[in-house]
């Protein structure tokens, strides 16, 4: 029997004697096992009142999860980057740079459609695929694309803000700030920020708080 049996062993022999999670993960920890470990040994038993322990269903990626997933995830990206285009867009003709030519206007307004089409078409889909998920699947129990790719939202947000701010400071320290660049850098924050507070709040869906030691 390797250590991953004897951990789920015991934990399933202190549950039907009737000991607390918060008693089994404390006497883990103290018998100097990970944290991480114990938690997920505990996550594979259902909290419920039943004796034997009643054992969760093993989290699995069926290929319709996965398709959900992708294209919510693909959406969003592409509507977050078209948003801001378009928005930046706005930026642009409310305060109009004079370097620019009659070619640069051209191409902005070019830019201006091509973010116009890509929202219509990827943002109700963005919705649509997104409340389909939350109907149909239960974020407690995600599969590993789900958690993947929250996870991988997460990280492109938080670099995206650590860039923005970087640029903030780099154009302040410089003595280069205007009101145009201002405004951009506040779009990019509050896309990021808001894309990153709002799977920051699924992910804690997906993995609850692990219990007191």
């Amino acid at each position: 029997m390797n250590d991953q049996e004897r951990l789920d062993a015991f934990v399933r022999d202190a549950l039907a004697a009737g000991r607390t999670r918060v008693e089994i993960a404390a006497a883990l920890q103290q018998a100097g096992w990970p944290q991480a470990a114990s938690v997920q040994a505990l996550e594979r038993y259902a909290d419920v009142a039943f004796t034997p322990p009643v054992p969760r269903p093993t989290t699995t990626t069926s290929p319709r999860e996965a398709f959900l997933y992708l294209v919510a995830f693909s959406t969003l990206y592409l509507s977050a980057w078209h948003f801001g285009s378009l928005l930046f867009h706005f930026v642009d003709l409310l305060f109009p740079d004079p370097a620019e030519g009659v070619w640069r206007g051209e191409f902005a307004r070019g830019r201006l459609r091509w973010a116009v089409a890509v929202l219509l078409v990827a943002f109700p889909v963005f919705l649509l695929v997104s409340r389909q998920i939350l109907r149909e699947l239960d974020p407690a129990r995600a599969g590993g694309v789900g958690r993947w790719l929250t996870w991988l939202t997460l990280f492109i947000a938080t670099l995206v803000l650590l860039g923005n701010l970087a640029t903030l400071i780099y154009q302040l320290l410089g003595g280069a700030l205007t009101l145009r660049f201002l405004l951009k850098v506040l779009v990019v924050g509050i896309i990021a920020g808001g894309i990153f507070g709002y799977y920051l709040r699924q992910l804690r869906r997906m993995d609850p708080p692990e219990p007191a030691g």
